[in-house]
């Protein structure tokens, strides 16, 4: 049961995200939950409960919060990352997300192909970022690090 079942952003003190980074927030929480690897590893010889996990996200005093649940609500671990090696990734991510949805409505597909290909190249190394941050924290594998960058990214709009 090495798995996230339930996410949730706590996105309260961000202002509304815009109809696009909605969007791309639905579709990777649905992703997520649909097929993801989250193992918490033992820790300075202490036993970690096993999942599967709910996990909260958030940003809290500029870092980056993992609020991590059984799903019988015991508490399994709580991290915090700080968030300077993201923003970055974060930064040329929205940027080319912004280029890819005005490459959309005015571009030809192969214009829109290019810049899609720099835009997974962005999330790619903003998902490795993520697997070396949680490195010793808990494990996840690529498919995993790339929906929870995606979420990270979500927060990052208002913060």
């Amino acid at each position: 049961m090495t798995r996230i079942s339930h996410i949730e952003l706590d996105d309260r003190n961000l202002p509304p995200p815009t109809p696009e980074i909605e969007q791309e927030r639905k579709v990777a929480i649905y992703d997520l939950l649909e097929e993801n690897s989250f193992t918490l590893p033992v820790r300075d010889d202490r036993a970690t409960l096993d999942g599967p996990y709910h996990v909260q996200l958030s940003i809290r005093e500029k870092r980056l919060v993992f609020d991590i649940e059984t799903e019988a609500s015991e508490k399994a671990a709580e991290f915090h990352l700080s968030l300077g090696p993201f923003r970055q990734v974060v930064k040329d991510y929205f940027q080319i997300c912004e280029s890819y949805f005005n490459a959309v409505k005015n571009l030809p597909p192969s214009q829109i192909e290019t810049i899609d290909m720099a835009r997974r190249g962005i999330h790619n190394e903003g998902s490795r970022v993520l697997q070396e941050r949680l490195e010793g924290k808990a494990e996840i594998d690529t498919d995993t690090a790339r929906r929870l960058f995606t979420l990270i990214c979500v927060l990052h709009f208002g913060g």
